[in-house]
């Protein structure tokens, strides 16, 4: 079995990413393994020649995406203090383009993301399946469930 000495974890801009965040820090600290967390958005207001008439939404997204941002960079910064080595980018296209191509230029060994439980909005906001990623991937993955709204108690 290989070792697990580096960990990419893909992050949007949903709730629910801070889990595999965290999935991401515990691993890291208890494998001793360097983290990174890439922010990909995927900005469905960049069509070129396209006019929504849609400013508002567009200004909503913008401030979603930053209000994000802070918050996972405040859960990072409190890590690296206790010495954990994080390596955090924010990237804007393609989530299964960026993502590889990440894997492939750290030499990723365990890559940790959200597991497919979207709708239509998430996809037009953020783009498309986890298939593709899973598919094309050449280390191991892990995908992090969010936890149901109607857990059993």
């Amino acid at each position: 079995m290989k070792d697990v000495n580096r960990i990419l974890v893909v992050s949007r801009s949903t709730k629910s990413c801070q889990k595999a965040v965290h999935y991401g820090v515990s691993l890291a600290r208890r494998y001793g393994a360097k983290l990174f967390v890439v922010h990909v958005m995927h900005n469905p207001f960049r069509l070129e020649g396209w006019n929504f008439g849609i400013t508002s939404l567009r200004m909503e997204y913008e401030r979603l995406q930053q209000k994000f941002r802070e918050d996972i960079d405040h859960i990072l910064e409190a890590e690296k203090t206790k010495g954990l080595v994080i390596q955090a980018v924010m990237k804007t296209g393609s989530r299964s383009d960026e993502t590889i191509k990440m894997v492939k230029e750290e030499n990723i060994d365990l890559l940790i993301m959200l597991a497919h439980e979207e709708g239509h909005i998430e996809h037009f906001l953020f783009g498309h399946d986890n298939e593709e990623l899973i598919r094309k991937m050449p280390c191991s993955i892990m995908l992090v469930k969010k936890e149901s709204d109607h857990a059993a108690q």
